[in-house]
């Protein structure tokens, strides 16, 4: 708590040009990640496919997957940008502050007593700035969805499930933020410099409440699920999770295909209860050899304890920035460089604010956290390799790229940076180095 105090103390000084240092990280890391993509823009328009994936994929095939690829990455140039210039705005014109103070006059004029005070008006703050952003990038949301997503054949929403989404997704923002940001800003509040452990055992609660409320009330808002019908594929999942154990209860088909033609799988749950969850467009694209390997592969990652390691480095990433937001909260002249009048210091948007400073951290976690996504994809096929599902798996992650045109090649350093999975044929070769062990080892 010492050091705490005293870096708080060294952090809270006028010298420190907090807004010229955001808008310099914000510029930095655009830059760095526009010359990534770049990079991969350039891998992106080979016309002949890795060696890995030749006799799997044909040439039209995998031309049309990189043709998909740069029209993704010609709208990330534009969302990216636009994301630049939007947050550099609302940085260089305070117009954080400036909503802050519109949101008490509001407040004052038209709500209850009851509602007025820091905590109202900083949740209404965030509010009509959550909402005005939607509104803002709303453009780039048509665009790529009618657009980008429609010339390829993926997308299948109508304009009105599009608006009905939007509209069921700002009233749940509206329903559950309220509550979240006034416990958040109570637990400061009560608990002060040491608010960091009992703010995580908050957000840690809220966690777990949040993966057992969301398939039973939330995702029903938006997709039907249904239970799988009985069988062949239903029996051979089951006989699949009682043969490793896996704690299967319940065997949903969601209909993905009522907005998009991507395919997907899936489970959730506590650790003594899991649903599987598969999207109606997998059933469509796999047959029940190369649905059971993908789902041996996803039970891989429960086997492997991929799930429990993940929750606890998220935990570590939580805790870890609240216990650095600790030195923030109460830093005056972090708040007045930002345009908050000296004293006055809302901590929720003190926490947005921080955000942004701990920006290049982020990226550095998030890449350390690929590593081991991939480290952890590789150990899931191995897994479903091992059961004996490894030609399944090959075959199902050919046709999922296919069907989806996912990336099939990438840039090294790109691939590094921004990629959670292992391309396909990094994917394949591992699969193929797997099998001749296997074959190896019985004999």
């Amino acid at each position: 708590m010492d050091y705490l105090s005293s870096l708080q103390g060294t952090l809270d000084n006028p010298n420190i040009n907090w807004k010229g240092i955001v808008l310099g990280f914000s510029v930095g890391q655009y830059l760095f990640e526009t010359i990534l993509n770049y990079r991969q823009y350039k891998v992106l328009q080979r016309t002949a496919p890795p060696a890995e994936i030749g006799e799997f994929v044909d040439d039209v095939t995998f031309n049309k997957s990189q043709d998909y690829g740069r029209a993704k990455a010609r709208f990330g140039f534009v969302s990216d940008l636009y994301g630049l210039v939007q947050n550099s705005l609302l940085i260089k014109y305070n117009v954080l502050p400036k909503i802050y103070s519109f949101a008490g006059c509001v407040l004052k004029r038209f709500a209850p007593v009851w509602l007025n005070g820091a905590i109202p008006q900083s949740i209404f703050m965030f509010l009509g700035l959550g909402t005005v952003s939607t509104l803002i990038s709303l453009p780039l949301s048509i665009y790529s969805t009618f657009v980008l997503e429609e010339k390829y054949g993926f997308n299948k929403q109508t304009p009105k499930i599009f608006i009905t989404d939007l509209f069921k997704s700002q009233l749940l923002s509206w329903a559950i933020a309220p509550p979240l940001m006034t416990a958040f800003l109570k637990i400061i509040d009560y608990f002060g410099n040491k608010f960091f452990f009992y703010l995580w055992v908050f957000f840690l609660m809220f966690q777990f409440i949040a993966i057992t409320v969301y398939p039973t009330l939330i995702q029903p808002l938006f997709n039907k699920l249904e239970p799988l019908e009985d069988g062949e594929l239903k029996d051979a999942i089951e006989a699949l999770a009682l043969r490793v154990n896996f704690p299967l209860k319940k065997l949903y088909v969601i209909d993905g295909s009522k907005r998009s033609g991507h395919s997907n799988a899936y489970f959730y749950g506590l650790p003594w209860s899991k649903q599987i969850v598969l999207y109606d467009t997998l059933i469509e694209q796999c047959n029940k050899e190369e649905v059971v390997a993908i789902l041996g592969h996803e039970i891989g990652h429960w086997a492997e304890s991929h799930v429990t390691k993940m929750l606890v480095g998220v935990q570590i990433h939580i805790f870890s920035i609240f216990v650095l937001f600790s030195s923030f909260f109460k830093n005056n002249s972090f708040y007045q460089s930002f345009g908050f009048a000296p004293g006055l210091m809302p901590v929720l948007a003190g926490f947005a604010l921080f955000n942004d400073v701990l920006s290049p951290l982020e990226s550095v976690v998030q890449f350390l956290m690929n590593i081991q996504s991939r480290k952890a994809e590789y150990e899931a096929d191995a897994y479903a390799s091992k059961l004996g599902y490894g030609h399944g798996l090959r075959n199902g992650l050919v046709k999922i790229h296919k069907e989806n045109l996912g990336t099939m090649n990438a840039d090294w350093i790109f691939s590094a940076y921004h990629h959670s999975h292992p391309i396909l044929p990094h994917r394949l070769a591992a699969l193929g180095l797997q099998d001749e062990k296997q074959v190896r080892k019985e004999k």
